[in-house]
């Protein structure tokens, strides 16, 4: 088991990662010595594969366990959606003292974080991430947050987990388009790290975007400690610096709103970074050697990602609403 630290501001924490670490849950609680009425928010496609190894890790407790499990999508990362969760929280006893454990994706993570940050005015969370998208990027930093009225992630909060455990071996289950969407994220990192790491990814996407365990783990890891120095230096993006983590995703948060949901946020994420790539060339920012390079990667990806039809005038006016525009 490896592990990176997250020193932000307000809270330190570690980033466990590695195969074969689900088990380690509950020592790792009992280590840093966190509540041990646990409220367990779960996706339910991800329960469904892999509830034998959940249910063991329950069994294995004598502490006081509820499990809730939920459609994640974008429809349901909603107020309505939180809601239902206070109301389960309330209805079985949880209080102050509780630490919420967040077992599933990006959407998954975003509504459990933001219902710890808010329950009882904050309680513990710990975040589990089965995607690849949310072991590369959304599991760590705080961001935390929901949709509201067509609008992305408008509604949220900056609140760090006690720790995050990354276990591989959830991926062995992870559709191939979930896949993608995970190159989404690793690619925006390797335009932002630069160098050998772009190279790897490059190839990697153009033998069918598959990562053998080694170059997983080294993506993660390099995603996850650039991100962790980001975070270090502007935890809630008062300096400007933490906006480089949102290379291509003002474009494609707009294309997801625009296209009702129907495109997954790390495809719209690839056609974001196009969008950006462009946009930084023609303002001078990025020479055009370095968009051939940065494309020429991109359009490895074209065949698993549907370029869908949308209308530039109705994605501008949702841009301007979007959390980040100042």
């Amino acid at each position: 088991m490896k592990k990176i630290d997250v020193n932000a501001l307000s809270k330190s924490y570690p980033v466990y990662y590695g195969s074969h670490l689900f088990s380690k849950l509950i020592p790792l609680i009992e280590t840093h010595n966190l509540h041990k009425n646990m409220f367990i928010i779960v996706d339910e496609n991800v329960y469904k594969l892999h509830s034998e190894k959940i249910d063991l890790l329950i069994s294995k407790t004598s502490n006081k366990v509820y499990l809730y499990s939920y459609n994640a999508n974008e429809f349901n990362k909603s107020n309505s959606q939180l809601s239902d969760i206070y109301s389960a929280l309330i209805e079985n006893g949880f209080g102050k003292d509780t630490l919420i454990i967040a077992i599933g994706g990006g959407i998954t993570g975003d509504i459990a974080g933001y219902a710890a940050s808010t329950f009882s005015r904050g309680v513990q969370i710990v975040h589990v991430p089965t995607t690849l998208l949310a072991m590369v990027d959304s599991s760590v930093g705080g961001k935390t947050g929901i949709n509201f009225e067509s609008t992305k992630n408008i509604i949220g909060t900056f609140y760090q987990p006690e720790f995050v455990l990354i276990d591989t071996d959830f991926l062995k289950t992870l559709p191939q388009d979930e896949v993608v969407c995970g190159f989404g994220e690793i690619l925006k990192f390797s335009f932002l790290v630069g160098n050998n790491f772009h190279k790897k990814i490059s190839k990697s996407s153009g033998k069918n975007f598959k990562l053998y365990k080694k170059e997983l783990i080294t993506a993660i890891e390099i995603c996850v400690k650039f991100k962790a120095g980001v975070i270090e230096n502007d935890e809630r993006e008062e300096s400007g610096l933490r906006k480089i983590l949102n290379l291509g995703h003002t474009f494609a948060h707009a294309i997801e709103v625009e296209r009702g949901h129907t495109i997954k946020h790390g495809q719209a994420v690839i056609i974001g970074l196009s969008c950006a790539l462009h946009l930084s060339n023609k303002l001078g920012i990025l020479n055009s050697k370095l968009l051939k390079e940065y494309l020429s990667t991109i359009l490895k990806l074209r065949n698993q990602v549907k370029l869908p039809i949308f209308y530039p005038v109705k994605i501008y006016e949702i841009m301007k609403r979007d959390k980040k525009t100042a």
